[in-house]
């Protein structure tokens, strides 16, 4: 018998393997999470669905137990497993050092329930030396993480469940709330109401560019006259006038145009003098080796990648060995790490490079979670991107980080900077800065990114020439610069992770989830590295903040992560939380009950702002949309997706009713019906439509080709394409009706459920059915198997080789990957196509991977039960959890005494038939 090592993800499954022996040890992949709450009403046990709280997935009206399932598509690795662990003379749980891992952890000891001794195994990094020494140093499951990942989950269904339908009801379908994710958004809001009601002011001043001993440098000027020039500071942003307090001539001067042209042709003219010179040395020390926060932001800052992206990077190269845990809020390096920083160090650069002793970095992050090291290369070697023989993204991520904990533990930078005043003639002063290295120091390796595009990295020389007091500078060109003060920058992804971190709010590790759900969920847009928030999420905002107000105040978010970490330190009991949270006086049942008889969707629709005038902008089910008056006549009309709100001006909003009004315009009436034949304009751009809308309740509509003008269409043309899907004739070899129409994806001509699009020099409404044909069996050609490599030996399902759009693939299931260019499909084995298959799940998603193919259907026999959290209905109510876990003993599985076991609903229990309608789990990446 075999020592059974359960992991999360295959790829790190496949590297444990390589330092473990083959016949001691056996290591195996949960693929993440084997259970969850239910993600939709087929999932909830045929016993419980009739209890109201079943929709949630947690007990709210017995004592909040979660309701855990395993979820169809895990049900065959959980079987896996469970043969495993009954041939293992010991078990080893090695899922990550944090809390989500000590869940999964927990979890899967609750369904294999292995009857051999059980030890939780931990490392923060994947090499031979941390996954031995593991092996020595086993505890026992912490179950006080446990609860607070439990705790936070439970949190998250319940205000997603419970507010997310009133949103629905209130504003449109498809929205979401959540915890976290509803604060974020609220700050992406409230930036853009100032960005909204920002009012520019302009000013002027003179920039000089002078030189001395033949070196030229460049003067600000300062003062006129005594009296300092007023800069962007100086100005109120929401009137664009000087501050209240400020006089103008008194306390700043307010160059315009004409007087800073006329300074700039008179001064040159002038003496030039230097009035005093200032020196003073200065001291650059290296930022703190990469958590989590830091290393997305970094990642956004140089490598423009998302904040997801540079986690699913970081989790490669930490389930490949190469980096250490990416999840931390720990900055604190161990002695191999520093040892090898500083080799590094000394070997590469110099010993003098190095910082004289050991540097040592406090966490700043409040109340942080995780206890082992910062993110930095694995092992002892530091070895360096080339050496272990990376490339592309993950090359240049590993490389960031490298560099990061490198400069760490090197030597101050020493700067020398210099401040020169000088006069010109008796009026005007003007002042030149620069700024000298004298000793690199650790920028030799590594400068922070800033979040100010145009401020200069420091490591950056900006010499002044020798300048003295008296000295004669040549003023060579004096130029008028006008400037324009800036509204408040939109957050990017790192400046959002930065502000969600400072306020405590979240975690490190779930800010990549946080920002993709905003995206997704239309709540915001990128916008040129900007996340520029959109009309749906000021309705959003509106709404929570009319009724919600605590649940996405800052402070009052970041306390919940000090109760969740209270939790977790043993400090505070769950369930009296979550039942205050929930059902107390301002719980969140009381607040949704109160919100659907005060909340007006009218109003919390509309977005209104001074700079539209009387137009309104209001959220409907179809999208946002423009109200006002134009010649005397309410209109409305559809504005364009993923217009920012503080770029919407006046104009935009009366040009778009201008323009849907023309739009309504008839091209003539249909000759068989007398009903008009209309040209409108709508969200996804323009389409003909038959009939008013006052005159049938489903119109007849049909888009228009994205090559068709507009301006060119006519009436016969119109008819045409309200005529769509067109039939053309059959198929001469499947005798089957072949049509021509439009569809989401544009025009396209159909035979049965076979689509294939139609080419950008093809009319839909003239395609004529021979080259219909062509398109269709070009489509089928590409369907039909260029080689079938045989059977999966897990699944049983075919292996076989397509033609792609890209060229031929290997296809199994719903898994494809890309044969190599030089490989020519005869040639291609089935070894080598499941290679390819399995590099392909492993960088599907890391740490998980796609579901496998199932295999062909059979009869089996029913399942066994499976645990679960919920209180069974007619059972004796359990002992208090907090009282009756313990940890588990090593010759046991742990336990939670307080979880009766409930029965897994098995794959013939029938859905509930008037289940409740349940929302899409809008928390679930929290």
């Amino acid at each position: 018998m075999a020592k059974l090592v359960v992991v999360e993800s295959p790829t790190k499954a496949r590297t444990i393997r390589k330092f473990l022996p083959a016949g001691e040890y056996r290591v195996e992949a949960s693929m993440g999470h084997i259970r969850d709450l239910p993600a939709s009403a087929a999932q909830i046990p045929a016993a419980l669905a009739g209890a109201a709280w079943a929709r949630l997935g947690v007990n709210v009206e017995g004592d909040f137990e979660p309701l855990y399932i395993i979820p169809p598509e895990k049900e065959k690795v959980v079987r896996e497993l469970r043969a495993a662990a009954k041939e293992a003379d010991e078990v080893y749980i090695a899922t990550d050092e944090d809390r989500e891992g000590e869940s999964i952890g927990w979890h899967l000891l609750e369904v294999l329930r292995p009857r051999v001794p059980v030890r939780r195994m931990v490392f923060h990094e994947i090499t031979r030396e941390a996954i031995l020494g593991a092996l020595t140093k086993t505890r026992q499951i912490n179950t006080n993480l446990v609860d607070a990942q439990e705790t936070r989950r439970v949190l998250d269904r319940l205000y997603g469940y419970t507010i997310s339908p009133l949103l629905w009801k209130k504003i449109a379908r498809g929205l979401s709330a959540g915890r976290v994710q509803s604060v974020a958004v609220r700050l992406l809001v409230l930036r853009e109401k100032e960005r909204m009601a920002f009012v520019s002011a302009g000013y002027w001043d003179l920039k000089a560019q002078l030189a001395h001993q033949g070196r030229a440098f460049e003067a600000q000027m300062t003062h006129l006259e005594g009296v300092r020039l007023a800069s962007g500071k100086d100005f109120d942003a929401a009137t664009g006038r000087l501050k209240e307090g400020l006089v103008e001539g008194k306390d700043v001067v307010l160059l315009d145009k004409v007087r800073a042209h006329a300074l700039a042709e008179l001064l040159p003219a002038e003496p030039w003098t230097v009035s005093r010179v200032e020196e003073r040395a200065a001291t650059r020390a290296p930022a703190a080796p990469f958590i989590t926060s830091t290393l997305q932001q970094e990642g956004s800052r140089k490598l423009g990648l998302s904040a997801r992206d540079t986690m699913r990077v970081a989790q490669s190269l930490y389930e490949n060995g190469h980096i250490t845990y990416m999840r931390t809020d720990s900055t604190s390096l161990s002695n191999e790490a520093v040892t090898a920083a500083r080799a590094a160090i000394a070997e590469r650069y110099g010993e003098r490079y190095l910082s004289p002793a050991v540097r040592r970095y406090a966490t700043r992050v409040a109340n942080a979670q995780e206890a082992h090291e910062a993110i930095r290369p694995a092992g002892s070697a530091m070895r360096t991107a080339d050496e272990i023989g990376l490339s592309g993204v993950e090359a240049r991520l590993y490389d960031l980080i490298w560099k990061r904990t490198v400069a760490s533990q090197m030597a101050d930078a020493r700067l020398r900077m210099v401040t020169a005043t000088l006069e010109a003639g008796e009026a005007a002063t003007f002042r030149a800065s620069g700024k000298t290295i004298e000793f690199p120091g650790f920028f030799r390796v590594y400068v922070e990114g800033s979040d100010d595009p145009e401020a200069a990295l420091e490591d950056r020389e900006q010499p002044l020439p020798p300048l003295a007091r008296g000295d004669r500078p040549e003023c060579r060109r004096l130029e008028a610069v006008g400037h324009e003060t800036k509204p408040p920058a939109r957050y990017t992804e790192a400046t959002l992770i930065k502000t969600l971190e400072s306020e405590g709010i979240g975690r490190p590790s779930t800010y990549a989830s946080i920002i993709d759900t905003i995206t997704h969920r239309g709540y915001a847009a990128r916008n040129g590295g900007q996340l520029a928030p959109s009309f749906t999420a000021f309705a959003t905002n509106n709404l929570l903040e009319s009724q919600f107000e605590r649940l996405v105040d800052l402070r009052f978010t970041a306390a919940m992560e000090k109760v969740l970490d209270d939790i977790a330190a043993g400090q505070k009991q769950a369930r009296p939380y979550l039942k205050d949270f929930y059902q107390g006086e301002e719980g969140l049942v009381r607040l949704v009950d109160d919100a659907l008889d005060e909340v007006d969707a009218r109003t919390v629709s509309t977005i209104q702002s001074p700079k539209w005038g009387d137009y309104v902008v209001r959220v409907g089910k179809y999208g946002p949309y423009v109200e006002g008056e134009v010649e005397g006549e309410l209109r409305k009309a559809s504005l364009p997706e993923g217009l920012p709100p503080a770029d919407v001006t006046e104009e935009d909003l009366r040009r778009c009713l201008v323009e849907h009004r023309a739009a309504d315009e008839p091209l003539g009436a249909d000759p068989e019906t007398g009903l008009p034949v209309l040209l409108k304009k709508g969200p996804y751009g323009p389409y003909v439509q038959l009939g008013a809308d006052e005159d049938t309740k489903a119109p007849r509509r049909t888009s228009l080709p994205k090559h068709l003008d507009p301006a060119d269409l006519d009436l016969d043309m119109a008819l045409g394409l309200l005529a769509l899907p067109r039939p053309l004739g059959l198929h001469p070899e499947h005798a089957k009706e072949i049509k021509a129409g439009i569809g989401r994806f544009g025009p396209y001509v159909q035979m049965g459920t076979l689509y294939a699009s139609l080419g950008k020099d093809d009319d839909v409404l003239a395609v004529a059915l021979p080259r219909a044909i062509e398109l269709i069996d070009k489509k089928m050609g590409r369907s039909k198997a260029l080689r079938d490599l045989g059977a999966h030996p897990e699944t049983g399902r075919e292996v076989q080789i397509l033609d792609g759009r890209f060229g031929p693939y290997v296809k199994h299931g719903k898994t494809n990957a890309t044969l190599p260019k030089e490989r020519p499909v005869e040639a291609v084995t089935l070894e080598e196509a499941l290679a390819l298959l399995r590099a392909k799940e492993g960088a599907a998603k890391p740490g998980r991977t796609r579901k496998p193919a199932a295999a062909p259907k059979k009869a089996a026999p029913k399942k066994a039960a499976a645990p679960t959290k919920a209180s069974a209905a007619k059972k004796p109510a359990a002992p208090k959890k907090a009282a009756a876990k313990k940890a588990p003993a090593k010759a046991a599985a742990p336990k939670k005494p307080s979880t009766p076991a409930k029965t897994a609903p098995s794959k013939s229990a029938a859905p509930p038939k008037k289940a409740p309608p349940r929302p899409r789990d809008p928390s679930d990446p929290f």
